[in-house]
């Protein structure tokens, strides 16, 4: 053996072995992605636009219109006031999440980055991993944030009415739960991005999921229509921001929030199986 193949000196340049990015540099490069796309924040703002806006103006309404309301509407929201606070800001503002969640990943698709993202990460699974992970956490924050701030506007405008506190019963789980709720909601609609792949169609399937099959469940007889509705995700799901379980409710605000997540992990699990199955 020569001292030109001992000596590390003498040995020629060449590139680096290939190192497999850990888990820590995979979630530190989706942050950035999502970051740096003008999209997401603009979409983030959006969501925070939409949800203060909106209730600040309903509840707002409902408390000037209070006196002049039917009684069995004041009724309904005296016995939760949280729960229609709340829902005011949601109902709307949880469609930005719908198309945030989906745009995470179907963009890289129809952008062509995804090839490169799977270049780095030949294994693939990884990077829906921490791709979901970063999204779930980024949600979670603004929402559990955005749903404090809405409460505290909707009780400011609305306490003369129907007093609530987060003291009471029920109440500080429900506003921590709509945070929860958007996060699963935006964890639901990137599985469905990933699954599609496509953007137009993942954002039509993630609407049609929260907003068309609830009003078309209802039209089925009987107790087999109130038990599909029951179990659809984003109706069981958004039991986990209400303060109280409704007469009607068959599921309790965790075992809905239960059921979403099992929804969630499914398409997921679909996603995941898809993914290592097809070509970029």
């Amino acid at each position: 053996m020569t001292a030109a193949t001992t000596d590390p000196a003498a040995r020629p340049a060449g590139p680096p072995a290939y190192e497999r990015p850990g888990f820590g540099r995979l979630m530190l490069a989706e942050w950035t992605k999502i970051r740096t796309v003008r999209s997401t924040l603009w979409t983030l703002v959006l969501l925070i636009l939409l949800d203060l806006g909106f209730t600040a103006l309903f509840v707002g309404l409902t408390a000037a219109q209070w006196d002049d309301m039917p009684p069995a509407d004041r009724a309904s929201v005296a016995a939760d006031p949280v729960s229609f606070i709340l829902g005011s800001g949601f109902f709307l503002s949880q469609l930005t999440i719908c198309v945030l969640g989906v745009l995470v990943i179907a963009s890289e698709y129809s952008t062509g980055m995804i090839r490169a993202s799977l270049l780095a990460v030949p294994r693939r699974l990884p990077m829906l991993w921490a791709k979901a992970l970063v999204f779930g956490l980024i949600v979670l924050a603004l929402g559990v944030a955005v749903s404090f701030t809405s409460f505290f506007i909707g009780a400011a405008l609305i306490g003369d009415k129907a007093e609530v506190g987060l003291g009471d019963p029920g109440v500080l789980r429900a506003v921590v739960g709509g945070g929860l709720y958007l996060a699963m909601l935006g964890l639901f609609a990137l599985a469905i991005g990933a699954i599609v792949r496509h953007t137009a169609g993942g954002i039509t399937g993630v609407i049609g999921f929260v907003l068309v099959l609830a009003p078309l469940a209802t039209l089925l007889p009987g107790s087999i229509g109130e038990r599909v509705h029951a179990y659809l995700p984003s109706e069981a799901g958004a039991l986990i921001a209400k303060a109280h379980q409704g007469e009607n409710d068959l599921l309790t605000p965790w075992q809905g929030y239960g059921v979403f997540a099992l929804w969630t992990v499914a398409l997921l699990a679909l996603a995941a199986f898809l993914l290592k199955r097809r070509d970029a």
